[in-house]
């Protein structure tokens, strides 16, 4: 195989990687926070390296909603590893795709000898998402805070109303698009029309999903997931979202929770609300070769598209098809695709995109189809419907299992690419260790 060109001057190369099991949100505060997993995830990648957290030059990581006490978690997950005061930590949020941009944010400063060792990644509480007061309970507190007198204080508590307690849901906010006003899983709704997926097609894709999981899980494919304890001593070893039980059958029972309608999107074709963090070194080729390094791949080639945030699910199609153009490859040329499952009718649509020639031609602007991708090649051990998409990590996790994925199998080249909310698309090209 040909070497493809180096990502935006040096190589970038990914050394290790680690994550937490992901654990589903039930309603209440899950036993860790977002700066818990991400040092989880941390302490057992960093202890197996050949250097001291002291030669790391930077620590990045995506989180999309830290709670209050977490500011710049970055900061805070390298000084609870062990870094040194000197060592910089900082966080980026590009909503589902924020753990990518934590891993091109490292890779830029790699590739243009900024730094040479960085610890990248994201983590995410989801279950923690912050419940806030309205702006009536606000503007209640602020004039109580005013009011000096007694009199004054209790005609301040008398404009108090019962409305005032309606708690702001940040979750829910957040995943809405403040710019369209549709949620997520109204965008799927949108797309899965435009191609005409059905909604058995949608629950046949999220059964697979947990069935490839559950394979994955009793093959050793999952390697990458350490263990975690919380303060009551509980083990957590794997996802815990994962359901062995589930059928077509039982997902038809469902209603749609979208659009209660003429929706097809449910709870069981969508992901799971989690908590997780997946975090990677990555490393300069000066780097590898100082610590004398295994190395699990080399970052080829990235790209971010935007499109319509109402049609936000179909950006791994904006954002991987220049890639393969840049790279002269087709969908086959590639021989393992992680397309997050943000929904099962979301990826459905991207396949479905890259075979439309009206889409291909007006919306990405060729002359014929993509393709069609082969089903054998995508998410071979599960994705976010099973395993959990907790926001801030996903773009990490995709990226480690593709690697993963490339070593134990000797495929050469790898694509990771997520959709994101609010009308982006991110994807990055890897390939494997020694298959130039």
């Amino acid at each position: 195989m040909n070497k493809s060109k180096a990502f935006h001057g040096r190589d970038v190369y990914f050394v290790d990687g680690s994550r937490t099991p992901f654990l589903k949100a039930r309603g209440k505060p899950g036993p860790f926070s977002a700066a818990d997993l991400a040092v989880a995830a941390g302490r057992p990648l960093l202890s197996r390296q050949k250097f001291s957290p002291d030669a790391i030059d930077e620590v990045i990581l995506g989180c999309a909603m830290p709670s209050v006490d977490e500011a710049n978690i970055g900061r805070i997950v390298a000084l609870r590893l062990g870094c040194p005061k000197s060592v910089p930590g900082w966080t980026v949020m590009r909503n589902c795709a924020s753990a990518m941009q934590a891993l091109d944010s490292a890779a830029k400063d790699i590739a243009i000898g900024r730094a040479d060792l960085v610890l990248a990644g994201g983590t995410e509480a989801m279950s923690r998402a912050p419940i806030l007061f309205n702006d009536d309970m606000v503007n209640f507190l602020a004039r109580l805070a005013r009011a000096r007198s007694p009199q004054q204080k209790l005609k301040a508590l008398a404009g108090f109303r019962p409305g005032h307690l309606k708690p702001v849901i940040g979750l829910l906010h957040g995943l809405t698009d403040p710019v369209v006003g549709l949620n997520m899983g109204q965008t799927c709704e949108i797309i899965a029309h435009r191609f005409g997926i059905t909604r058995r097609a949608m629950d046949e894709f999220a059964v697979r999903s947990h069935q490839r999981l559950d394979k994955g899980i009793e093959q050793g494919h999952l390697d990458e997931v350490v263990s975690i304890f919380d303060a009551r001593g509980n083990v957590y070893e794997e996802d815990d979202g994962l359901r062995r039980d589930s059928s077509v059958e039982k997902l038809g029972t469902l209603k749609p929770y979208f659009d209660r309608r003429v929706g097809l999107v449910t709870a069981a074709n969508s992901s799971q609300i989690t908590d997780g963090a997946a975090l990677l070194l990555m490393a300069s080729e000066d780097a590898v070769q100082k610590y004398d390094l295994p190395v699990l791949g080399r970052l080829a080639d990235a790209n971010w598209a935007a499109l319509d945030p109402a049609e936000m699910g179909l950006g791994p199609v904006h954002a991987s098809t220049p890639i393969l153009e840049r790279q002269q490859l087709a969908l086959d040329d590639v021989d393992y695709w992680e397309i997050n499952e943000a929904f099962a009718g979301q990826v459905l649509a991207c396949v479905a995109a890259w075979q439309d020639e009206g889409y291909c031609r007006d919306e990405l602007g060729l002359e014929g189809i993509v393709g069609e991708l082969d089903p054998d090649k995508l998410n071979s051990d599960g994705g976010a419907i099973s395993i959990g998409h907790p926001v801030g990590a996903s773009g990490s996790r995709i990226v480690l299992h593709a690697l993963k994925v490339l070593q134990r199998t000797g495929g050469e080249r790898a694509i990771a690419t997520l959709c994101i909310g609010g009308g982006q698309g991110g994807a990055m090209l890897l390939e494997r260790a020694g298959s130039n």
